[in-house]
């Protein structure tokens, strides 16, 4: 059996990873948006990848926020393989899988706690796996 305090570093932890995801989130699909609009000028994608973006937020989110711990977070260095893209095309590839892989996260996680917030995540995830087929950079060739 487990005690009060141990749910409640339990829950903690949970909060924890949901905040990094969702900012993870966030940030891919904001990179992706941003090269579509200003080196593609492609309207279309950026305006489903913005509204996407505008869509990934989380009921009570103060109560994540709390439990933000960067100084804590035991990967937060760069590693090698992250430090250096090739070009526009690997920066774009990179963060919608970033985004993809943290909605997963986001969908699996929030069953514990919301389904109909997992729910959401798991629709934001297949938007995502769409609009990867459609990016600007794989139509041209």
């Amino acid at each position: 059996m487990t005690t009060k305090k141990e749910r409640e570093n339990s829950l903690s932890s949970l909060y924890r990873l949901i905040d990094a995801n969702l900012n993870r989130l966030r940030e891919g699909v904001r990179v992706v948006e941003d090269i579509e609009r200003f080196v593609y000028d492609n309207k279309e994608i950026s305006k489903k990848l913005k509204s996407i973006r505008h869509k990934c937020k989380i009921k009570e989110y103060r109560k994540y926020l709390k439990n933000r711990n960067i100084a804590g977070d035991i990967l937060k260095e760069t590693i090698k393989s992250e430090s250096k893209r090739e070009n526009i095309h690997e920066v774009s590839i990179s963060n919608i899988k970033r985004a993809q892989e943290s909605a997963r996260v986001l969908e699996e996680s929030l069953k514990l706690i919301d389904e109909s917030e997992a729910q959401k995540f798991k629709n934001i995830r297949y938007e995502l796996y769409d609009i990867e087929k459609s990016l600007s950079f794989l139509v041209r060739r």
